[in-house]
């Protein structure tokens, strides 16, 4: 699915009655918005120019007139996609081999749409903090913690002072000693889980710079970091939704990680050496 319509339906739950009118709207008739005035489409929907307006500026648009653009150039993205297979759910008495092909499609439909809306500023931001970090600290909570600790494992083979502690009382004890050379990751799909939240709160007001990894628009999370790093996935009932969220959190920081070793990589190659190396020593004989 196209960017635009992809962060209306990550929103929906989070945005007023008002502005879910003008949403669902869109959702089942974008080929009509893409043709229409705002006030025309105001005066179709029944609700307010204003209200449009502010869905707009949720979405991270300008105003209309860029919504608009954005709609228009996805709609052909839209023809293609019509012509392919949509997320699927697992369900019950599947055959192996349906279950094969929706996991397998569903992961990479969870890379393709977070594409569509990372943005390419925050990540460059979020690049930059963690070159110049002094110390990286990744919370995650369940599942989260397990991206987190895939994070702490890449950043320190490049010789970052990386930590991920699977227990939330030593992730907020350790953010209260963060400092303003520092960086904190929060990971955490819906953005709402408590003791993320009170940790990265917690990194923030010892001053470090923080980044959260979430899905796309206003949550507990996403609003109180600095640099917001967005993901997409589908919203289906059996687990293989959350699995394509770890999947698409994953590969954001294999982005981050990539991006930091390539900028600095004169400095860290002995690094990358070193652990390859003893990688190598480790191995059966």
């Amino acid at each position: 699915m196209p960017g635009s319509l992809i962060k209306i339906k990550e929103i929906l739950d989070n945005i007023s009655p008002s502005e879910r009118k003008v949403a669902k709207y869109i959702i089942e008739n974008p080929d009509s918005v893409s043709n229409l005035p705002i006030g025309e489409l105001a005066k179709r929907i029944g609700t307010s120019e204003a209200t449009i307006v502010r869905l707009c500026k949720i979405l991270d648009f300008k105003g209309y007139k860029d919504f608009r653009i954005s709609i228009t150039k996805d709609i052909a993205s839209m023809k293609k996609e019509d012509e392919e297979e949509q997320y699927t759910d697992v369900k019950p008495g599947d055959s192996l081999e349906s279950i094969i092909q929706n996991i397998s499609y569903n992961n990479k439909k969870s890379i393709d749409n977070t594409l569509e809306i990372i943005s390419f500023d925050e990540i460059n931001k979020a690049v930059d903090a963690i070159v110049s970090a002094d110390r990286i600290e990744f919370f995650g909570i369940g599942a989260s913690f397990i991206i987190a600790y895939d994070a702490m494992q890449k950043f320190s083979r490049i010789n970052k002072i990386a930590l991920s502690f699977p227990d939330p009382h030593l992730q907020i004890a350790s953010a209260a000693n963060l400092k303003k050379e520092d960086v904190a990751v929060a990971i955490s799909y819906s953005g709402e889980t408590k003791d993320t939240y009170d940790s990265i709160k917690m990194a923030k007001e010892s001053g470090a710079t923080t980044i959260s990894i979430t899905k796309f628009g206003q949550n507990p999370i996403s609003n109180i970091c600095d640099i917001k790093l967005f993901v997409s996935a589908p919203e289906i009932s059996i687990r293989s939704g959350a699995m394509s969220s770890r999947i698409a959190q994953l590969n954001v920081i294999d982005i981050l990680f990539s991006a930091v070793t390539s900028k600095q990589f004169n400095e860290v190659k002995k690094y990358l050496q070193n652990t390859r190396k003893s990688i190598r020593e480790k191995k059966i004989k």
